[in-house]
């Protein structure tokens, strides 16, 4: 299952559609079937599609907002185009950046792509824009559209931009130097936002009304940009799903321990950060991001986080981050904007039974629980023995773990707590604290028809998982089909998206007297009430989520709120 949602492995092939097959002739070209958009830019050739209720919007896909990153580009950062000399044919889907994927999907190192779905390029008034960062670790997934989809948001009158950003070696190599100072993929991140305050107004969206989201990695990603002094006034709300940068420790300054590994799967020598990277760039893309399974060799139970956005070492470069994201919070100097911040209630949780079913790793977590536990959940050195103790005290009890539904539950906790929970827990308290705006959280306990996981025994959803909120966000064609308007899953397609669509518009979720899907009141986060929306069955009101678990981890891994 782990490396079915980070490889993408269950990917089918998306076929591309509205291909222009008319001939052209030299005297008179023949008028363009889809959609064309001009921005001070350039001209821009999209096509047409339909949301799930029938409503035709303007799809403009794989247009280029940077240069190649490729040759002398690779391990550089992004290059913003300003002007297209000639019309960009955006009526295709583009590429995915380098990962491992079946043969037939279409990955290229050229991927610095943007795609931008719009109900109209033809308005009185411009649209709020929602900018998507897509999820993955850093290392997997991607913004097209089999992925990260339009057809629901776009029943709303908004402008939703997807975009890729480098993965894995190719975006997030860190040797702590001046060779490879980090974060290219959090800066292809910013030259697309850029791209945006640019062009966006050509295709109907509002440039002063974009509102960051992501989920995972791009929940990280929408958090970090409130830091990084590069995102500065190019956004004005966020929404963060399952992901946060502040949990049991800081950022590193660098991963160069991943750029000697990265060295080491591929032939090449590791004494210097020149070496590496010389070699590196000698190296064919597919080779690069093909390699990436074999980072992973503690088995089905370890870590899922590896690349991270650093602290850069100041290179004479524009740094993305140069001091830890909690100092900056703290003193008040971030640029805060309303925000939404979310995870699921039982996220990954599924990480669980493969290790209980698996003997021989039951046995080593039994009987070696103070070294494999540190490994499993990314624990930091600090305080290492006392938290493995005290961790499996609190979740799994004295007795020791068994293939049952008591130690599938007890560790699938732990393991979503680990992972997700706690670093979204302490992102809610500083931000509900340290930002001048308000903020807002929900939990995601809704099952339906559809998930990240399902039981292998029945075949069907067995909680609310990590990503599962993203179902009734986005349609993901790759895997899940689209929720018709007949399902008994529609109504929390249509929560989802009034819940976007308000917090686009006006930085408040809540009903404002066009969604009545939205039938309660959703309190802003007050440190003192705990409130949060449950979006389960219905949405509902709830206090103190998990506050006696994630009090323990306060206590293991302290900071000043």
């Amino acid at each position: 299952m782990l490396l079915k949602l980070i490889f993408i492995c269950a990917i089918v092939y998306y076929a591309d559609a509205h291909k222009n097959n008319k001939k052209q002739t030299e005297k008179r070209p023949a008028e363009p079937d889809g959609p064309v958009t001009r921005s001070q830019s350039g001209s821009f050739l999209g096509s047409w599609m339909e949301t799930r209720r029938g409503k035709q919007f303007q799809a403009y896909r794989g247009i280029r907002y940077a240069e190649p990153p490729v040759g002398k580009l690779r391990f550089q950062p992004p290059k913003l185009i300003r002007q297209y000399k000639e019309r960009v044919d955006a009526s295709k889907e583009g590429p995915a950046c380098p990962l491992p994927v079946p043969p037939t999907y279409y990955v290229d190192e050229d991927c610095l792509r943007i795609n931008v779905y719009t109900p109209s390029n033809n308005v009185s008034k411009p649209l709020p824009v929602i900018f998507y960062i897509h999820a993955g670790a850093f290392y997997s997934m991607t913004g097209r559209s089999d992925l990260a989809g339009p057809h629901y948001l776009l029943d709303r009158d908004l402008v939703l931009v997807t975009i890729n950003y480098r993965l894995g070696s190719l975006g997030f190599i860190s040797t702590g130097d001046s060779l490879a100072p980090g974060n290219n993929g959090m800066k292809d991140q910013v030259a697309a936002l850029r791209w945006v305050q640019r062009n966006i107004r050509a295709f109907g969206g509002d440039p002063d009304l974009v509102t960051i989201a992501g989920c995972s990695a791009g929940s990280i990603s929408v958090m970090l940009h409130m830091i990084s002094p590069m995102s500065k006034g190019l956004f004005h709300r966020g929404i963060s799903m399952s992901g946060s940068p502040f949990a049991r420790e800081p950022l590193p300054t660098e991963q160069k321990n991943l750029a000697i590994r990265q060295a080491e799967i591929l032939d090449c020598p590791t004494n210097s950060s020149k070496a590496i990277m010389d070699c590196l760039m000698a190296k064919d893309w597919r080779e690069i991001g093909d390699s990436l399974p074999k980072f992973f060799e503690s088995g089905p139970g370890g870590p899922v986080g590896m690349w991270w956005p650093v602290v850069e070492v100041d290179a004479g470069q524009e740094r993305f981050l140069s001091e830890q994201p909690l100092g900056v919070l703290r003193s008040g100097r971030a640029h805060t904007v309303p925000h939404i911040i979310s995870q699921t209630k039982d996220e990954f949780f599924w990480k669980a039974p493969p290790v209980l079913q698996n003997e021989t790793l039951l046995d080593e977590l039994n009987n070696d629980w103070e070294n494999i536990a540190p490994i499993y959940f990314s624990l930091p050195q600090e305080n290492r023995t006392a938290a493995v103790r005290e961790l499996r005290a609190q979740y799994l009890g004295d007795g020791p773990l068994r293939n049952d539904e008591r130690s599938t539950r007890a560790l699938g906790r732990l393991y979503g707590d680990s992972i997700i929970g706690f670093g979204v827990h302490r992102m809610v308290k500083l931000m509900s604290r340290h930002s001048e705006y308000p903020v807002y959280y929900y939990v995601f306990s809704y099952i339906g028809n559809n998930s990240y996981y399902v039981d292998p025994g029945t075949g069907k959803p067995a909680g609310a998982a990590h990503h599962d909120d993203t179902i009734y966000v986005l349609t993901q064609s790759y895997q899940f089909p689209t929720i018709q308007t007949d399902s008994p899953d529609s109504h929390v397609v249509d929560e989802m998206t009034a819940i976007w669509y308000n917090f686009a518009r006006h930085g408040d979720p809540n009903n404002c007297g066009d969604t009545p899907e939205i039938g309660v009141r959703w309190p802003e986060y007050d440190p003192a009430k705990q409130q949060y929306l449950d979006v389960g069955d219905r949405l509902t009101v709830r206090k103190n989520y998990a506050e006696d678990r994630f009090q323990l981890w306060d206590e293991l891994y302290p900071i000043q709120y």
